[in-house]
Parts: structure tokens; C-alpha cells; sequence
């Protein structure tokens, strides 16, 4: 099934999910293209998108239609160079260094290698996929859930920020209970609620 891509944002960094979508973004100095592969639950690829704007060496689109709980990696082309350090194959799937969270582990016994390990030779490119022993990001909604609540919408201005200690901050407040104190528990208690209202605290 072809993919829509829309040009996205080059920040932030990594998968970020979107109403439309999801947006890739990745910091490459040297390539000459960035493709975003997708996986199924078993670890086979079904797709590929290219992503074609870059922003100040960020590749970067937004992939309509990729929900949380998408498997993806990436595959970036460019120069073979071993002796610069540039080892570019795009046999090779790469791990997302900004994913929030993964699937799956390394398993040495696939080519992961850019190079041909078997002749020992670094400068021989090894043509072998490696997906099936690379762990895949899986696209993250981070965001939070606010429910029947609202966020606080206190202008920074008017801010106290108050910076604490879990344990140590009710740990000898009498006003909680005992088996409380040391607890996130003890920190939402109405005592300790009511303390950091006095000092006049608008986040902790």
C-alpha cells in the first residue's frame, strides 16, 4: 500500500506521532538519502518510504497514517569510505537513536556488520539485509493523558518550581501517615498538598 508523505518537520528529532500521522525526522551530515522502513509484529518489512526534505543535515517527512505501535527502522544511503569512516550500506537497518522504545534484540549470528566479516576484510561491503537481527523502534505517543483534568496553564512568570526529594520530603511529617511517608503517596497527601500551597509551589 503505497504511503502519503507530507515534507514534516526536522524537529524533533526521532518518530513523533501526529493527527495526520507520524513525523521522522534524523540528523545525517553525510548521507545522500534516508529511507524509513515499516515491520509487522513478526519482523518482516512491508514497506519503505523515502525521505526527501532535509533541513540543515535533518531528513525529514511526515508518513501519513503510521499510529502508535508502528515497527520502523531506517536505511540510509551513502558513501563507502571505510578508510574516512564512512560506511554507509543500506542493507544495513538502523536503529533510531532517538526512539523511545524498541522491539526485539541484537542476534550476533545475523550479517549486521556493514562489512563482509567472513573474509575478515573491513573495506569489502557486505550486501546482506540485517533486519532479521536488529532490534525496530516502535513509534511512541508520549503524550499525556490529561482525562477529566486540565493542565495548570500558569503563566513561567508566575511559576515556583519546587525541586524535591520524594522520600526525604515527607518522610518526617507528622501530619501523613506513617505507612505513607517516603511515598509518591505521601507526596499527593492532602498535609503535603496543603504545605506546598503555603509556600506558594505551582509545580513540582
Amino acid at each position: 500500500m503505497p504511503r502519503t508523505l507530507l515534507p514534516g518537520k526536522p524537529y524533533p528529532l526521532g518518530a513523533t506521532p501526529t493527527s495526520q500521522g507520524t513525523n521522522f525526522a534524523l540528523y545525517s551530515e553525510n548521507a545522500t538519502a534516508v529511507h524509513v522502513c515499516f515491520f509487522d509484529e513478526k519482523g518482516s518489512q512491508t514497506d519503505c518510504v523515502h525521505l526527501r526534505e532535509r533541513t540543515a543535515y535533518v531528513w525529514h517527512g511526515l508518513i501519513r497514517n503510521i499510529k502508535p505501535g508502528q515497527r520502523y527502522g531506517y536505511r540510509v544511503e551513502g558513501p563507502w569510505e571505510p578508510e574516512k569512516g564512512l560506511r554507509f550500506n543500506a542493507a544495513k537497518l538502523l536503529v533510531d537513536p532517538y526512539a523511545k522504545a524498541l522491539s526485539g534484540e541484537v542476534d550476533w549470528k545475523e550479517p549486521i556488520f556493514p562489512y563482509d566479516l567472513k573474509s575478515g576484510d573491513p573495506r569489502k561491503k557486505c550486501e546482506l539485509d540485517s533486519a532479521p537481527g536488529v532490534p525496530k523502534g516502535i513509534v511512541i505517543d508520549g503524550r499525556f493523558d490529561w482525562g477529566d483534568d486540565c493542565p495548570p496553564e500558569i503563566p513561567i512568570a508566575d511559576s515556583i518550581i519546587y525541586e524535591m526529594n520524594v522520600r526525604g520530603f515527607s518522610m518526617q511529617n507528622p501530619d501523613i501517615p506513617e505507612k505513607l511517608r517516603g511515598t509518591y503517596a505521601g507526596l499527593a497527601h492532602d498535609a503535603s498538598i496543603a504545605y506546598r500551597k503555603k509556600l506558594g509551589v505551582t509545580a513540582v
